[in-house]
């Protein structure tokens, strides 16, 4: 056989290899693939049963009247329209987005100062870290009974007992309507400001240690440290952690209906506890539906948001 020939026969053999490794390789793919569709089945069907079927099931329900569960007639977009036009739902709309402003001044603060105070301490972290988190470990639940009685008015409540030692008298504080979202907010803060609070630490702990040689080797003091150093190397963390809350926020519930059941005057309503008023009070479970869905279609659209501001810059 000439040269020329081998020559032409290299290429041939060569993507001849190149046809059966790829072979090879999408079979290898495959088989891995179904084995990690058998190993994610049973999270998906419980996903499916327990998140897909009672959305769509809401969305069917949405569209009907009922009487009860019990669906009687396609009433179309009639539901949506009775949610939009309720006075009720006008309070409870504007009131979460009052919710989620008095969550960005107290509640997504408080977490950061926490989380730089713990980081800048030289002694006692543990200490200190455990402190901040035992709240989140309460039930939510308890944690709002014990608000209850901290806010109570009159000369019971743990608030004014306390304040009396000063010589304030007793204040109504969750039956006033400009203070008691505020209110409610700091209660929610207590509770959940020490596990975000861990999630900013771990950020901190990732900053590279020169930044701080650098800095100490300039003569910079804490806040020098903290403004130009810490609180800049945070900042996409913070905007990741400011999304996250403003979905969770938007979804407060059991807070406004332990301690103030959306009083007074619906001051502190929400939209989820007009949710709960339709569907437990009410009983009408067809605008509870087309509620849940307006709120469904918002927290997209937050998430969507989340997804844009997350997304890598090389994306």
């Amino acid at each position: 056989m000439s040269r020329g020939q081998n020559k032409a026969q290299s290429p041939m053999k060569a993507k001849t290899s190149r046809a059966e490794a790829l072979t090879v390789k999408k079979k290898f793919i495959t088989k891995s693939d179904v084995f990690a569709w058998l190993i994610m089945l049973p999270a998906i069907v419980l996903f499916a049963f327990f998140v897909w079927e009672p959305l769509l099931e809401s969305v069917r329900l949405s569209l009907y009247s009922a009487r009860g569960v019990e669906l009687q007639e396609f009433v179309g977009l009639k539901n949506y329209i009775s949610v939009l036009h309720n006075v009720s739902f006008k309070a409870a709309f504007a009131n979460t987005f009052k919710y989620i402003g008095w969550s960005l001044i107290i509640g997504f603060v408080v977490p950061i100062i926490l989380a730089i105070f713990i980081s800048e301490t030289v002694r006692g972290k543990s200490f200190f870290r455990i402190a901040v988190y035992f709240p989140n470990m309460i039930p939510g639940m308890a944690v709002s009974l014990l608000w209850v009685y901290f806010f109570k008015p009159g000369e019971t409540g743990v608030l004014n007992i306390l304040l009396s030692k000063i010589g304030i008298g007793p204040h109504v504080w969750l039956n006033n309507a400009a203070w008691v979202i505020p209110l409610i907010i700091i209660a929610m803060t207590w509770k959940s400001a020490g596990s975000t609070s861990l999630i900013y630490m771990a950020g901190i702990s990732g900053i590279n240690p020169e930044y701080y040689e650098a800095a100490a080797i300039d003569g910079a003091g804490v806040f020098q440290r903290i403004f130009h150093i810490t609180l800049p190397c945070i900042l996409e963390l913070g905007k990741t952690m400011l999304i996250l809350q403003v979905i969770a926020v938007f979804q407060i519930l059991y807070e406004p209906l332990v301690l103030t059941n959306g009083g007074p005057n619906n001051a502190s309503l929400s939209i989820m506890l007009l949710v709960y008023r339709y569907a437990f009070r009410d009983y009408n479970y067809p605008c509870a539906a087309a509620l849940s869905v307006i709120i469904c279609i918002v927290l997209i659209a937050l998430s969507g948001l989340y997804m844009k501001l997350t997304k890598k810059k090389e994306d």
